[in-house]
């Protein structure tokens, strides 16, 4: 009876079960319609509806790898046409975007669905111009509730393009109603270099969202920061690029101290302040540095942020003498951008650092040997390291080993003043000949209507020349310099300027041909300027302005009349004397000098009482002691006199000793001095 009741309890107890999965599904409650399904494929194990509700569900619950598991593990029963979508996100979501598009280009059927993963699929494979075909497609053949999601994917396309692509945006008639494509139209405006308006829309985008979360219900503070920190990065950004870079670092920490969970918007943010501090505060940028190693970075950010980010690492060992660190980090990037120009650099700034100058230029001319296009920029660093070694005439043949920049007029004058620092003057003369026969042959193919690859579309050969015959002069070449000069009058006769210097260089070696060329100079009368010359001191900017003559009284029309009238003396004021001044005492002699520095000075007294100490070590006696001691003497008494008895001693002598003879009228100063204190000393302390 029991086996019996088996088969027939099946059929309904399946029945309750998708009911129990349809409640569920439209509650949202993937994980006991996950029960429910797995309950149903133990009824029924190749339930092709129950395997795809439970891929949906597992889905739906976060879980991408066990649902590919599942859909992989049973490919007889769910085929393409069936599942492909939820594969195809599956890999999507697990990084595995090469596999998704496969999946995704061998459905049978494109799907809106599908169509609308594929244009995520060809923005994370940085294929901007299919994306932005993808997008354009599906915007104009789909009509729902999602049209604004897919206008903001649109405009994000775009602003890829702008900065990673450097291609000029097209309007694309969005009407910036939201955050999201304020945004990303501040992005695209970054791309070109337009920061204040890059500025405004953020500022823009930041009310919109503001605005938007103030909407919300039980919204704290901090879910406000973190969720306008994109925003806010984006402006620190602008700052950095626009030299505020104070403003910027503040803004970039403040972002970090609110821990945003979107780990590339951290990882971007501290390799931009590791790109603030460079060579300094290399301890701050060591610890932001492992923000950048986060799990998941290389999902969330371009291959060129994240080529960016590698570069910075390598600079930063650098500066931090972690050479072997610098040299592995600058071998991995060269290994994936072999043509890249930034592994090499650093490779060669850590030998010159090391003091191996050798082997770093060698090391930029296996490059440049490897990859003539790039070429160009690796002399350049090659010729200034030769500088640096002090290598001038080196450097100056790897820089006249650049054909493509050896003729213009910055190069030249380098080559020019290398060489004169060189005293090679006939080498410079020839850099001279040379770029002036280039630009020669240039104007000839203009004339013939040639378009020669890589030619100004006007000469400049001209200047080229002045500055060769004024190098020519100046070195004494005389001869060299006139024929210039020559060439240079020809070619516009008028040019007085030119003829003066040729007039000027011949009156050195032919005078008489000076003379016959100085008829050619106009006359004084046609060079004289009809100048205002009180409205040019008068005017905005002049240097010299001409003080306006006030009206003259009748002294000073007699004084400016007497041409020969000398001018009066001012009257020496008489000095002031102190008011203790005694005409009949002679002045102290020293009275100029310190106190310190007077022959008379015995230094001051630190109280009555005290007895003089000597100064040495403990017990010892200075050498003039004995003279001191009274007690010696045969005239002193032999006891110590009484108070009162030194005044008497002191009126009945005449010799006044050396530390008494002060100036006249120091005594009453002093007592004035001391009146003075004694009023100044009321009210205590």
């Amino acid at each position: 009876k029991m086996a019996a009741a088996g088969p027939a309890a099946g059929p309904a107890a399946a029945a309750g079960l998708w009911s129990e999965v349809n409640r569920c599904g439209q509650n949202g409650d993937f994980a006991r319609a996950l029960k429910s399904v797995n309950k149903i494929l133990q009824i029924s194990k190749d339930d092709v509806t129950a395997l795809q509700c439970k891929v949906v569900c597992l889905i739906q619950n976060g879980n991408f790898k066990e649902a590919l598991g599942i859909i992989n593990t049973h490919t007889k029963v769910l085929t393409s046409d069936i599942i492909a979508f939820e594969k195809a996100y599956c890999e999507y979501r697990l990084n595995r975007i090469e596999s998704a598009l496969k999946t995704i280009q061998s459905a049978s059927q494109q799907t809106d669905k599908l169509k609308e993963l594929y244009g995520q699929v060809l923005y994370r494979l940085e294929r901007y111009d299919d994306c932005l075909a993808a997008y354009r497609d599906l915007i104009r053949n789909s009509q729902d509730e999602y049209e604004e999601e897919r206008k903001t994917n649109l405009s994000a396309v775009v602003a890829a393009q702008s900065t990673w692509e450097n291609v000029v945006p097209e309007d694309l008639g969005l009407r910036e109603a939201t955050y999201e494509l304020c945004y990303n139209s501040a992005c695209a405006l970054i791309g070109q270099g337009k920061l204040n308006e890059a500025m405004k829309k953020l500022q823009k985008a930041e009310a919109f969202l503001l605005f938007a979360l103030i909407c919300l219900q039980d919204v704290t503070e901090e879910d406000i920061e973190a969720e306008l920190a994109i925003i806010h990065g984006q402006m620190a950004y602008i700052m950095q690029l626009q030299g505020r870079t104070e403003d910027a670092l503040q803004l970039y920490n403040q972002i970090i101290k609110l821990k945003p969970t979107d780990v590339g918007l951290l990882a971007v943010i501290a390799n931009n302040i590791i790109t603030i501090n460079k060579d300094q505060n290399v301890f701050d940028s060591k610890k932001k540095v492992k923000l950048t190693n986060a799990e998941g970075v290389e999902h969330k950010l371009s291959k060129k942020q994240l080529q960016a980010i590698e570069f910075n690492k390598a600079l930063l060992a650098m500066y931090t003498n972690q050479a072997d660190q610098c040299r592995k980090l600058s071998a991995s990037l060269q290994s994936q951008s072999p043509e890249h120009l930034l592994p090499v650099l650093i490779q060669a700034a850590q030998l010159c650092r090391e003091k191996q100058h050798a082997k770093a230029v060698a090391l930029l001319q296996d490059f440049a040997d490897q990859h003539p296009a790039n070429a160009a920029e690796i002399k350049l660093t090659m010729a200034q390291l030769k500088i640096a070694q002090g290598s001038v005439t080196k450097a100056c043949m790897i820089l006249r080993s650049i054909e493509e920049l050896q003729h213009k007029p910055g190069m030249v004058s380098a080559l020019v003043t290398m060489y004169s620092h060189e005293e090679d003057i006939d080498s410079a003369i020839e850099v001279f000949t040379q770029a002036i026969q280039w630009y020669q042959q240039f104007q000839a193919s203009q004339t013939r209507g040639a378009n020669m690859k890589g030619c100004p579309k006007s000469p400049v050969h001209l200047s080229l020349i002045r500055e060769a015959a004024n190098f020519k002069l100046k070195h004494g070449r005389k001869k060299e310099a006139i024929s210039d000069l020559e060439e240079l009058w020809k070619q516009n006769p008028k040019d007085v300027h030119t003829l003066a210097q040729l007039i000027s260089a011949y009156s050195l070696v032919d005078p008489e041909k000076a003379k016959v060329l100085s008829k050619h100079l106009p006359s004084s009368d046609t060079m004289s300027l009809k100048v205002d010359v009180d409205a040019l001191e008068n005017s905005h900017g002049a240097t010299y302005v001409r003080k306006k003559a006030g009206k003259l009284t009748g002294d000073n029309q007699q004084k400016e009349q007497g041409q020969g009238e000398v001018k009066k003396k001012k009257k020496k004021k008489k000095g002031k004397l102190p008011k203790n001044y005694d005409p009949k005492v002679t002045p102290d002699p020293e009275r100029w000098l310190p106190m310190r520095e007077r022959s008379y000075y015995r230094g001051r007294k630190k109280g009555k009482k005290k007895e003089q100490v000597g100064k040495g070590t403990q017990g010892s006696t200075t050498a003039g002691s004995s003279e001191l001691d009274a007690s010696r003497t045969a005239s002193s008494p032999p006891t110590s006199p009484r108070p009162g008895s030194a005044a008497a001693v002191s009126a009945t002598s005449n010799v006044i000793p050396p530390r008494h003879q002060k100036p006249a009228g120091a005594a009453a100063t002093k007592k004035k001095q001391q009146q003075k204190k004694k009023k100044g000393a009321k009210g205590g302390w």
